[in-house]
């Protein structure tokens, strides 16, 4: 049996559990800015239909005496580590897969922890003792099922789905519920008549691929309860990236070059906590008229500075022919390495190696002060704001 722990609106409960006047109030996490997304909704916003990713101004329209919370990601991500320790505590085939939620092989723990219900309240009170806040778990024999689960008993439940109810639970279950049926497939499963999952093996398996590439082949497995997907206990991350949407829409170079330098300090700092260095570069941009693109390239040198990153990112940047105002720029970095292997930085404005140390050694300074002051301690002088001189 696989268990999939899930938090409870972890970054909504989090602020709650910090601040009294906030507890059984419709809160959510979210930027100050007109065009910000709900990162998280506590379950009191909820009942308004407000959910992540929904714009801030459509959250107080439902709720006009909504608290709107900034987030603070370096809490959020100590909380988590505390909680990823009192998981991995349970069963050595421990699979973090985002900052609130992970799975949990549980094969031979029984004689240590009892059965899975039994184990799933254990892991569940030894978490609230440690940090206060409730998860959601689900228990099935594959990953994707035990996914599903814990999202059906919100928030502070257990759902178990047992080996000999396993058939007749994805014959009922909704195709729209299966991870990586979105909008869009969704569109051709109503041309397909699929309501189910369980309506996938009705039909062909070449023709699902045809029609759904390899999605097909993945959803008719599936739908037969096979999932060859394990829980891994040494799952790394694919990428780090960073985006805002923008306060306004812009199109001049020189606002573009501040936001994209801002993304890569932040993408750097990440990769250097993670002691990696990268060697693809990607950026993402949104337009007025919602449209996006992506673009990346592949380095030739292993980088791990701020400087390399933004360098990299506002080349292609550059190489892109706007024809339209952008609302959201990102910056993102993949393909890692352990950054105490032999690497050369690449700087456009440092050739020499002693310049190249130096820049490492500011990051790292920096990294510091901001790891024990915060974030907003230092900044890149073209990142401050100018102040006006008092007139004499």
């Amino acid at each position: 049996m696989i268990l999939h722990i899930d938090m409870d609106a972890f970054f909504a409960a989090i602020e709650q559990r910090d601040n009294l006047s906030l507890r059984n109030k419709p809160i959510i996490v979210a930027g100050n800015s007109k065009r910000s997304v709900v990162a998280t909704a506590s379950y009191e916003a909820r009942k308004f239909g407000i959910h992540s990713a929904m714009p801030v101004f459509q959250a107080k329209q439902r709720c006009p005496e909504i608290f709107i919370v900034p987030g603070n990601r370096h809490k959020y991500a100590a909380e988590s580590q505390k909680i990823m320790n009192i998981i991995s505590g349970f069963s050595p085939l421990m699979e973090q897969v985002s900052i609130d939620e992970a799975y949990v092989d549980i094969r031979g723990c029984e004689k240590l922890f009892g059965p899975p219900e039994e184990m799933a309240q254990k892991i569940k009170a030894a978490i609230f003792k440690a940090v206060s806040l409730t998860c959601s778990i689900g228990i099935a024999p594959v990953k994707f099922l035990a996914k599903i689960a814990s999202d059906m008993d919100k928030p502070n439940g257990i759902t178990l789905i047992p080996q000999d109810k396993m058939d007749t639970f994805i014959a009922t279950l909704p195709i729209a519920k299966v991870p990586g049926v979105g909008k869009q497939a969704m569109k051709l499963m109503e041309t397909l008549k699929i309501v189910t999952l369980g309506d996938i093996h009705k039909h062909d398996p070449d023709l699902l691929n045809k029609k759904l590439g390899k999605m097909g082949n993945r959803l008719y497995e599936l739908s037969q309860g096979i999932d060859i997907a394990q829980v891994e206990n040494n799952h790394t991350r694919k990428s780090i990236s960073s985006e805002t949407t923008l306060d306004q829409d812009i199109c001049d170079i020189n606002s573009a070059r501040q936001v994209l330098l801002s993304l890569a300090q932040r993408v750097g700092r990440d990769l250097r906590k993670k002691k990696w260095a990268c060697r693809i570069v990607s950026i993402k941009i949104k337009f007025s008229d919602f449209t996006q693109i992506t673009r990346s390239k592949k380095i030739e040198p292993w980088i791990y500075s701020s400087a390399a990153i933004f360098n990299e990112a506002l080349s292609l940047y550059e190489q892109v022919v706007l024809k339209k105002k952008i609302r959201l720029l990102g910056v993102g970095v993949s393909h890692f390495r352990e950054k105490n292997a032999p690497i050369q930085m690449e700087l456009l404005s440092a050739p020499g190696e002693q310049q190249k140390k130096q820049w490492e050694s500011v990051d790292m300074a920096v990294d510091s002060i901001m790891e024990k002051f915060g974030s907003d301690m230092v900044k890149k002088a073209s990142l401050a704001t100018p102040t006006r001189k008092k007139p004499k």
